[in-house]
C-alpha cells in the first residue's frame, strides 16, 4: 500500500526510513505471534528483552563500539543530558565547553548549576555562522571534560575536526548527526544523542559512556535515575523504560547495516548535501549562511535576505507538498533538515522547487 507522503525537512522530530515504518507497521498488531503490540508489553519479559539486547549489539556493530563502553538506552532527550553529563562527569574541578550555539550554550548554563565552566572557544562573535579553531585551547589543568555539540542544527554548522583536548575527556553531543557518518567512539569519553532527529521517536536519548567514566556515588540529593551507573549496572532497565523508542530505533539501526552501514549513509548523505549547497552557491536569490568549511550535512540554513520573502517561500513551499523549511525562531531565514532517512529524490524535488521560485521572483 502506497500512502501519499510529505517531504518533512524538520529538525526534529523528523522522516524516519519508510521501509522501517512500514514494518513497524506490519508488525503493530502483534509483534511476531507475541498477541502484543511492544507498546504493550512488559519491559521484563523475553519477548522485549531480546529486543533491546538485539538493538545494542547492532548499534555496537554499526559504530565499533569497544568493549569498554557501555550503551544506555535513557528517557529523556537534550535536556536531560545537559544536566546528567554535568552532574556525573564534573567532580572537583572544571568543565571546558565550546560555544557553538544554542544547544551547546543551553549545556553550559545547566552545568554552571554543578561547578565551574569554562568556556574555551566560542563563535559567538559571528553569529554561530562558524566552528572555531579548536586545535589550540586553553584548558586548564583541573579539566574533568571537554563537551561540544558535534553539529548545532540551528546554525547548521559542524565540527570536521574534533577539539584537541591535551589529554581529557572528550563529551559529544551528537544528537543531529548521530549514525550519519563513521565514528571512532574510542576519542571520546562520552557521546550522546537525542534520538527524534536522526533515529526515532522522541523521548529517549543513547548515551555511549566509557566504564571507567561510570562514579559509584553523586551528590547524595541526586536523583537516582540520573546516574549512568544506575542506567549501566542494570542494563538500562532500572526503571520502565522508553521501550517503544527502543524497538523503533533497533529497526533503524538493522535497516543501516542492511544497506551497507555509516560508510554507506555518509556516502548518500554527502551527495545530498552537495546537491543542495551546490544549487544555493549558485543561487543570485538565496544563500547559505554558514561558513563552507563548517557546513552541516543534516542542516542546511539558507535565506533570501528578506524577512518577508522568506515567509513567501515557506507559505509556497507548503502549497508545493514540504513542510518544514521555516528556520529557528531564534534566526529567522530558512532550513531544510536532510537527516539520513531524507531521500535524495526530497532534495532534489526542493532544489527544483526553489529554481523555480526564484525564477519566479527575479
Amino acid at each position: 500500500m502506497k500512502y501519499d507522503r510529505t517531504y518533512n525537512f524538520s529538525a526534529g522530530p523528523a522522516m524516519m526510513p519508510e521501509a522501517v515504518l512500514e514494518e513497524i507497521r506490519d508488525e503493530m498488531m502483534n509483534y511476531r505471534g507475541s498477541g502484543m503490540c511492544v507498546m504493550e508489553m512488559s519491559h521484563r519479559s523475553k519477548v522485549f528483552m531480546q529486543i533491546a539486547a538485539e538493538a545494542e549489539q547492532d548499534l555496537r556493530e554499526l559504530m565499533g563500539i569497544p568493549e569498554n563502553y557501555k550503551v544506555l538506552f535513557v528517557q529523556g532527550g537534550g535536556t536531560l543530558q545537559f544536566a546528567m553529563v554535568a552532574m556525573n562527569l564534573l567532580k572537583d574541578g572544571t568543565a571546558c565547553y565550546v560555544e557553538t550555539g544554542t544547544w551547546s550554550k543551553k549545556a553550559i548554563a545547566e552545568a554552571k548549576k554543578y561547578g565551574n565552566v569554562k568556556v574555551v572557544a566560542s563563535s559567538k562573535d559571528k553569529n554561530f555562522t562558524y566552528v572555531p579553531d579548536c586545535s589550540d585551547l586553553d584548558i586548564p589543568e583541573d579539566c574533568d571534560y571537554v563537551y561540544i555539540c558535534e553539529n548545532e542544527t540551528i546554525n547548521g554548522t559542524t565540527f570536521n575536526t574534533l577539539p584537541n583536548t591535551k589529554g581529557k575527556i572528550l563529551v559529544s553531543d551528537q544528537s543531529s548527526m548521530f549514525l550519519s557518518k563513521p565514528c571512532n567512539v574510542s576519542d571520546y569519553g562520552l557521546i550522546w544523542a537525542g534520538v527524534q532527529k536522526n533515529v526515532g521517536p522522541a523521548g529517549m536519548a543513547v548515551v555511549i559512556i566509557r566504564e571507567d567514566l561510570l562514579r559509584e556515588e553523586l551528590d547524595p540529593k541526586a536523583p537516582v535515575y540520573m546516574s549512568y551507573k544506575t542506567h549501566a549496572d542494570n542494563d538500562s532497565m532500572y526503571n520502565t523504560p522508553n521501550t517503544w523508542s527502543i524497538y523503533c530505533c533497533g529497526k533503524v539501526f538493522k535497516y543501516l547495516k542492511s544497506i551497507g552501514g555509516l560508510e554507506e549513509m555518509f556516502k548518500r548523505n554527502l551527495e545530498k548535501a552537495t546537491i543542495l549547497y551546490g544549487f544555493l552557491d549558485s543561487s543570485k536569490l538565496f544563500k547559505a549562511t554558514a561558513n563552507p568549511e563548517d557546513r552541516s550535512l543534516m542542516n542546511v540554513c539558507f535565506n533570501t535576505g528578506s524577512d518577508e520573502l522568506d515567509a513567501e517561500v515557506v507559505a509556497a513551499s507548503k502549497k508545493a507538498g514540504f513542510d518544514n523549511l521555516k528556520g529557528h525562531r531564534s534566526t529567522g531565514g530558512l532550513r531544510a533538515s536532510i537527516y539520513n532517512a531524507m531521500p535524495k529524490e526530497g532534495v532534489e524535488a526542493l532544489v527544483a522547487f526553489l529554481k523555480d521560485f526564484e525564477e519566479n521572483h527575479k
